[in-house]
């Protein structure tokens, strides 16, 4: 650290000790932050900066400083970009985005990673689950091919479209509310797609992951089916 910003840092520690921040967690404005601490604002921004890069708070451009670990995706923005989708642009972005994961995943996965995948894959097909847990066990899969392209940029515009993709879908109707029937075709799909990563076909991969998941929106939009 500076040892310019240690003071600086104290003082800004200390502030947030013993003020009631709200819910949020968010901070004020910077210049009224500087002025409680009788600081200049280039002072305080090296304050920030080092506790953000501690974990202990997060900044949004636009929005604000907020206390705590930076989440995965914001919800509120979240939220906003579901409500701001139109019809046929998740499986756009998907069909842009995964694909290529799992190319990357074909080049790049670890052993240990081909393992992760394998269980998850296993997980996701387990027999009498319910939507939920085979929800859980598919974002997981995919998730684990997106941590194995080894890419942390893609990984997290896949965390941030994943986020938007649950809220799209998460109450969905189902014709079979008790959860996915043993021959779901997703099951079958996804042990081709970890497959072919195992084998390091990216080429393979890309495509049985592209067809897995125009299959599924194909689906989610029959309501009368499964997705």
């Amino acid at each position: 650290m500076d040892t310019d910003t240690a003071p600086v840092l104290t003082l800004l520690q200390a502030y947030l000790a013993t003020t009631t921040l709200p819910a949020s967690g968010r901070l004020p404005p910077e210049r009224e932050l500087a002025e409680a601490l009788g600081v200049s604002r280039a002072e305080l921004r090296k304050a920030l900066a080092a506790l953000e890069a501690e974990g202990q708070l997060w900044r949004h451009v636009g929005k604000g400083t907020f206390l705590g670990p930076r989440p995965l995706a914001a919800i509120g923005d979240v939220a906003q970009l579901a409500q701001e989708a139109r019809d046929g642009d998740m499986v756009q972005a998907r069909l842009t985005l995964e694909p290529q994961l799992a190319a990357l995943a074909a080049r790049h996965a670890t052993p240990a990673q081909l393992a992760t995948m394998r269980d998850a894959m296993m997980a996701s097909c387990r027999p009498g689950q319910s939507w939920r847990g085979y929800e859980g066990q598919d974002a997981r899969l995919h998730r684990e091919i997106a941590l194995a392209a080894s890419n942390p940029l893609l990984l997290h515009l896949f965390d941030q479209l994943a986020a938007i993709r649950r809220v799209l879908t998460w109450n969905r109707p189902r014709a079979r509310p008790d959860g996915p029937q043993a021959d779901h075709p997703s099951f079958a799909e996804h042990a081709a797609i970890v497959g072919a990563i195992e084998q390091g076909e990216a080429s393979l991969a890309a495509e049985r992951m592209h067809h897995h998941i125009a299959a599924v929106h194909r689906l989610i939009e029959k309501p009368s089916r499964q997705g």
